[in-house]
């Protein structure tokens, strides 16, 4: 009786080791990634009412096959990007 109830205390601490160490992991890597979101240091100077960022997109583009006679559609990513209205 006395084991078992050493071997279920000994379960349960190395559980709560476990748990403990993995959401220390997690904390310590999501303060570690960089944060690129709403950084635009390079855009400060624009006219703000004239330009805006345009968010990434997938588009499909038809690629011919060069040596195959076959071609295919493929999937791009589009980064996001600075669009400005010209003035007329």
């Amino acid at each position: 009786m006395i084991d078992g109830f050493k071997r279920a205390l000994a379960l349960g601490a190395a559980t709560v080791a476990l748990a403990g160490g993995a959401v220390l992991t997690t904390v310590g890597t999501a303060s570690a990634t960089p944060t690129h979101h709403g950084d635009h240091t390079a855009t400060r100077h624009l006219d703000r009412g004239r330009c805006h960022m345009v968010r990434g997109h997938w588009t499909r583009v038809w690629r011919d096959g060069r040596g195959s006679r076959h071609g295919h559609w493929v999937r791009v990513w589009h980064r996001e990007q600075l669009v400005c209205r010209h003035r007329r």
